[in-house]
């Protein structure tokens, strides 16, 4: 969508502001202390909108800091304390800064999570109150609608602690944020009152209504509507589920998730979990790890956890534990949608970088979502791995299943895989994407039956898409609008088009796409691309003598990737780091087969595109490109 349909559809749907989308109001980001100075830009207006930046030290036993636009000083959602200190971080436009060394935000050699919620209708606010103990207390908010969550605590009080109201406890119960409690019920709380879309009631209770006492007060909205481009998405959802005590329960939020953070509500003992996909929910099948949990009550380290996996709806469960799936357990949940934007730019989604001597190895300048990299002395195909199965890759020179690789880390901000020993060399390039709407998405998923349709989050009809088995060997099958459903080709192989049932005859939709695999149990990725303005191209071309493909972009491809489909032919790959220019344009082929190839002028530049010379091979191409 362009800035001009979507300001002209904010003005007729959103009452004439600029259309808001997830990111514009919440970031999860990751950074390493350097005992300094930090400045996290995530592209959020803290200082003129207002929000709470909430941190934890992944690697070390620190308390939880919440800072609020509303208050001076910190709190820790795993203790009782009062409020402390001053103004510790510097809210900007695009995030916040912390000038000086302090362990909790800061110390070096630490790693470090923070989460910023900002102040919005229909999403999250926060307000400050004087209690004066008299049961029927109303606080005025600018939710804008009727909050899901209230999270509550004394900021002048250290005895009192946190009180949460979840919607799905109804008005008379409350649960405890820095406990493993149950839920507890007192009419003294929320004074048996649900909240309103302009107000919310407190009982006399002096933990949330101390007579004199001063309080703060998180507010989240839930099912609310209010963003997207026409503003009528969601992008949080407050509810709650029912344990079976069986593995693969699925948790239906409407879309999929960055953050989850779930409680056990019926019984005690059991924190309040905090899960992300910065940091990585649990991989997609229970073969691998991966999760990352942190406590909301606790100021434990981050550990290991295989809990949670993010499905395009929503979650799903991994385990049978108490804390998580008990067999008619009540557990409720806050969750926020993934970035949802459309990109303007192909900077915006894609990324290259010779391998440096830093941590990532590969730094791309993007929150990376897949990432491939290729040696390009070796004969060998590309290592292909994705944020939603850290840990593992997928060779696409080979239909051998997917390997366990330590390394495909992507839990960094600007870039992916760590090494040990980071090393500098123009003999590995990375290549990193990132998810976006209209652009490209990843799906996992688990073949219940021969052929099914599965749900992604592209949000239009996807024009490539590339599946692959991991529990086992199989072809790279590759699906494009131009070869259409009853055909297919393979990314390990340099035939043309294969007739067969790959894609159950069915295009994919919006919504959808189809597959026919090898029946259950057994797991796939795929990977969908689409056409987005002046970002990204996937096309057909008819080549013969020199052939200009014009992409509609403004300043040439940096990325382009041919296949010929009348005839045999490799899956060629030439990029701006390789170097694209008048001459020869060095390329790797994803099927590998052959290093990389210096001495052939087979790609011209174009601003509009790219050019394929008189030295290529006439035929029949499809293609994916990115500006």
């Amino acid at each position: 969508m362009s800035k001009l349909t979507k300001a002209l559809t904010a003005a007729a749907g959103n009452a004439g502001s600029d259309p808001l989308y997830a990111e514009d109001v919440f970031s999860t980001y990751l950074y390493d202390g350097n005992g300094s100075s930090i400045t996290v830009n995530n592209g959020i207006d803290l200082a003129g909108e207002g929000g709470v930046v909430w941190t934890k030290s992944r690697t070390d036993t620190n308390l939880h800091y919440l800072q609020s636009s509303e208050t001076t000083g910190y709190l820790s959602s795993n203790n009782t304390n009062a409020i402390a200190g001053g103004n510790y971080l510097n809210f900007a436009s695009d995030g916040y800064t912390f000038p000086y060394d302090f362990a909790g935000w800061n110390g070096s050699g630490r790693d470090y999570a923070s989460w910023t919620f900002r102040k919005a209708e229909k999403f999250f606010d926060v307000v400050t109150y004087t209690g004066n103990g008299t049961a029927g207390r109303t606080v005025a908010h600018n939710l804008g609608s009727v909050p899901a969550v209230m999270i509550v605590k004394s900021t002048t009080n250290g005895a009192y602690g946190w009180r949460v109201y979840h919607q799905s406890l109804g008005n008379t119960d409350y649960l405890r944020l820095n406990e493993t409690n149950a839920a507890a019920a007192t009419a003294g709380m929320w004074n048996n009152t649900t909240p309103t879309d302009s107000e919310f009631t407190l009982g006399g209770a002096s933990v949330t209504n101390g007579n004199g006492e001063s309080f703060v007060a998180y507010l989240f909205a839930s099912d609310a509507g209010g963003f997207g481009d026409d503003g009528s998405e969601n992008i949080i959802k407050c509810g709650s589920y029912t344990g079976n005590a069986t593995k693969g329960l699925q948790v239906n939020c409407g879309f999929e998730p960055q953050l989850i953070i779930t409680k056990r509500a019926d019984a005690s003992g059991h924190g309040w979990m905090m899960y992300d996909t910065m940091r990585g929910f649990v991989s997609l099948d229970d073969s691998q790890g991966g999760g990352k949990q942190l406590l909301a009550n606790s100021s434990n380290a981050e550990a290991e956890d295989q809990r949670y996996a993010p499905t395009s709806t929503g979650f799903e469960l991994k385990s049978t534990g108490a804390s998580v799936n008990a067999n008619g357990g009540n557990y409720i949940y806050i969750a926020i949608r993934r970035p949802m934007k459309t990109p303007e730019s192909g900077t915006e989604v894609f990324g290259m970088a010779t391998a440096t001597n830093t941590d990532p190895l590969f730094v791309t300048g993007l929150v990376t979502d897949l990432g491939f990299y290729k040696y390009i002395v070796n004969t060998g195909g590309v290592s292909f791995g994705t944020r939603l199965l850290q840990g593992t890759q997928l060779d696409t020179a080979t239909t051998a299943a997917e390997g366990t690789q330590t390394a495909q880390k992507f839990d960094y901000q600007n870039g992916f895989r760590d090494e040990p020993s980071p090393f500098a060399s123009t003999q590995f390039i990375g290549y990193g994407l990132k998810r976006a709407t209209g652009f490209m998405d990843v799906v996992g998923f688990t073949q219940a039956d021969y052929t099914e349709a599965y749900t992604h989050n592209l949000t239009v009809v996807p024009e490539m898409m590339i599946v692959k088995r991991r529990n086992n060997t199989s072809d790279w099958s590759v699906y494009t609008s131009a070869v259409g459903n009853t055909k297919y080709l393979k990314l390990q192989d340099t035939g043309g088009e294969f007739t067969g049932g790959v894609w159950g005859n069915t295009s994919p939709t919006s919504t959808q796409f189809t597959f026919s695999g090898a029946g259950s149990p057994h797991t796939y990725i795929a990977y969908l691309f689409a056409t987005v303005a002046g970002v990204s191209k996937v096309g057909s071309v008819v080549h013969s003598s020199t052939t200009n493909v014009d992409c509609g972009f403004s300043a040439g491809a940096r990325f382009v990737m041919v296949k010929r489909t009348d005839a045999t032919g490799n899956w060629y790959v030439w990029d701006t780091t390789q170097g694209i220019v008048a001459g020869n344009s060095p390329f790797w082929q994803l099927n590998g087969g052959t290093a990389q190839v210096t001495n052939t002028d087979y790609i011209d530049p174009l601003s509009s595109g790219f050019t394929l010379t008189s030295s290529f091979t006439a035929g029949t191409y499809i293609f994916l490109a990115i500006a």
